[in-house]
């Protein structure tokens, strides 16, 4: 196998090896945005792929990939044109990223539900209120209660998977 152990004690994985998960990663987030698209674009955007920014705990590598995937989805899910796709990357990128930190910083696992919930929650309202001339204070209520589920998922999806992959 081509995983070697660092310094610090943690497996190294080859380029190719993260070229693969990553593309099976994007591939996943946007198969499951696209099973669930009937309730991940309503009133309450219960988004079960953004659970996968769990997995940025697990390989951070996985940051920019699952941002790209948010993206993809947005395109050609969420017709609401290139702010949206864009945001969509921002988002994804904020929210993975926190997750990483929280776990290099050695904090509770339940934590990483926090910017599953709240990252989407709170980031695309501000966009969305523009596009869609609905308040903000709406919509973030409305995508912080859709998050739920998936912030809940995240954290058992990465418990489930931190020693298998």
């Amino acid at each position: 196998m081509n995983i070697k152990p660092t310094a610090m004690g943690e497996p190294t994985i080859s380029t190719a090896k993260k070229v693969a998960i990553s593309g099976v990663s994007v591939g996943l987030y946007v198969i499951l945005m696209h099973l669930t698209q009937g309730f991940a674009f309503g009133q309450y955007q219960i988004r079960i792929a953004t659970s996968f920014y769990a997995l940025s705990a697990i390989h951070p590598f996985l940051i920019v990939p699952l941002a790209i995937g948010n993206m993809i989805s947005n395109i050609l899910m969420g017709g609401l044109g290139i702010l949206d796709a864009l945001g969509g990357f921002i988002v994804g990128f904020v929210t993975s990223g926190a997750i990483y930190l929280i776990k290099k910083f050695k904090l509770n696992d339940w934590l990483m539900a926090i910017p599953i919930i709240f990252g989407p929650g709170l980031i695309v309202p501000i966009w969305l209120s523009v596009i869609l001339n609905i308040p903000y204070k709406v919509l973030a209520a409305s995508l912080c209660i859709g998050q739920i589920i998936p912030g809940i998922v995240g954290v058992i999806l990465f418990k489930q998977l931190r020693n298998r992959i």
